[in-house]
């Protein structure tokens, strides 16, 4: 496998995508960059090896912005998973004296913002509530403005990174939290992640479905189900170009091979669909 020296990801520091990062690659260089579209141009443009980006919420679902860039715009592929699971506190600078009720501002990522919506509610429902890029810019800006009654909702690498206190721990509405990164590159490569036991592989297909067709999904679905190859993932995206046109993104729970996946792409294909594959990959 070719070395990956740098590795862009959703920053600033201390961001649940470079706590990714750090578990995907503890010995590679990183670099930050403001917004998902940014890391994945990064990626395009040669400015980092690869990138990792959240792609899926056990709470909000998909990260819509990662899939449609990567439709729509700059189509690397998807070489890689890990699952992180996440914990939310709200952290405040030093000089604030802790007193919940009179934070006027809540700063964070909009997924973590609506993972914590029953604390908010019921602690801060005074706060007005400000969307961020991400948790660690969230938590940095709130490390500028000392003299601000204001808080930030951050993973417990922010507090340090950035010097504040965590008011509350654990105030995520579901302990089950966990989110999908994924790592994409410019060609498809085998990827190897030292000290992490791989548990299995996908393979991430886009499917357009003939227009105006009767049953076509019930025959997508068939082309997988008569071949016994598990889809642990539907979902249809719209594809912009106007009411109800949309496509899906699956996934098989499958490393591609020779015969099955193969096969049904061009079962599909036959049946007037196209068919594009995101990757096939390993996830840990």
């Amino acid at each position: 496998m070719k070395e990956l020296e740098l590795i862009g990801y959703l920053g600033p520091s201390a961001t649940f995508t470079e706590q990714a990062v750090k578990t995907f690659f503890p010995n590679s260089l990183r670099k930050s960059y403001d917004t998902i579209p940014s890391c994945i141009d990064a990626t395009e443009l040669g400015e980092v090896d690869a990138t990792v980006v959240p792609l899926e919420n056990t709470i909000e679902g998909s990260v819509n912005l990662t899939l449609d860039y990567l439709i729509h715009e700059q189509p690397l592929r998807i070489v890689g998973e890990i699952v992180i699971p996440i914990r939310q506190h709200l952290m405040v600078h030093p000089t604030y004296h802790n007193n919940l009720e009179a934070i006027e501002r809540v700063y964070s990522h909009p997924h973590a913002i609506a993972q914590c919506h029953k604390f908010l509610h019921k602690t801060c429902p005074q706060a007005k509530i400000e969307y961020m890029t991400s948790t660690g810019a969230a938590a940095e800006y709130v490390s500028k403005h000392p003299d601000q009654p204001i808080a930030a909702i951050a993973n417990e690498l922010a507090a340090p990174e950035y010097g504040l206190n965590i008011a509350r721990h654990n105030i995520h509405d579901f302990d089950n939290n966990h989110t999908r990164f994924v790592v994409l590159h410019k060609s498809t490569l085998a990827l190897e992640v030292e000290g992490l036991h791989t548990l299995g592989y996908k393979t991430t297909l886009m499917i357009t479905l003939p227009s105006d067709q009767a049953g076509a999904l019930h025959q997508v679905l068939s082309a997988f189900a008569w071949r016994k190859l598990n889809l642990s993932k539907i979902e249809s995206r719209p594809m912009k170009t106007g009411l109800g046109n949309y496509f899906f993104i699956i996934d098989i729970e499958q490393q591609i091979d020779d015969v099955l996946i193969p096969g049904a792409i061009a079962e599909l294909e036959a049946l007037g669909c196209s068919v594009k594959v995101l990757g096939s990959y390993p996830y840990f």
